[in-house]
């Protein structure tokens, strides 16, 4: 792994891909390419662009956006444990946010809902 040694820089694509933020490199660089991607509060639109240690990206992953600064560079796309050291996450989701069951869900077991309870959910989804 080349870890911070000074003036090593990599591809942004490539260094996304290695964290394990996107699948493939090309997804990686469609994001760059789109606009969508920002190195230290810049907007980058190309792939090929130089990361070093210490900088800040922030860029949309899924539903959330990530903001996060580059901790080391990869030598390659590792396990998931060996891509987390790669970067220290600045927005790290609040606690219990993923824990929590969505509205509208039974409890595992519980069997299916009885007329009364369809109807009562078709309320609470406005259905009339």
């Amino acid at each position: 792994m080349i870890a911070g040694h000074i003036g090593v820089r990599l591809r942004v694509d490539k260094w996304l891909w290695y964290a394990r933020f996107f699948k493939s490199r090309s997804r990686a660089a469609k994001i760059c390419a789109g606009g969508k991607l920002r190195v230290n509060r810049r907007v980058i639109r190309k792939a090929h662009h130089a990361l070093k240690v210490g900088d800040v990206l922030t860029f949309p992953q899924g539903m959330q956006i990530r903001v996060i600064e580059v901790a080391a560079l990869g030598a390659r796309r590792g396990p998931a444990t060996e891509a987390r050291g790669l970067y220290r996450d600045l927005m790290p989701p609040p606690p219990g946010a993923a824990r929590e069951a969505p509205v509208g869900r039974r409890d595992r077991g519980s069997g299916r809902p009885t007329k009364r309870d369809r109807r009562a959910i078709g309320r609470m989804h406005g259905a009339t």
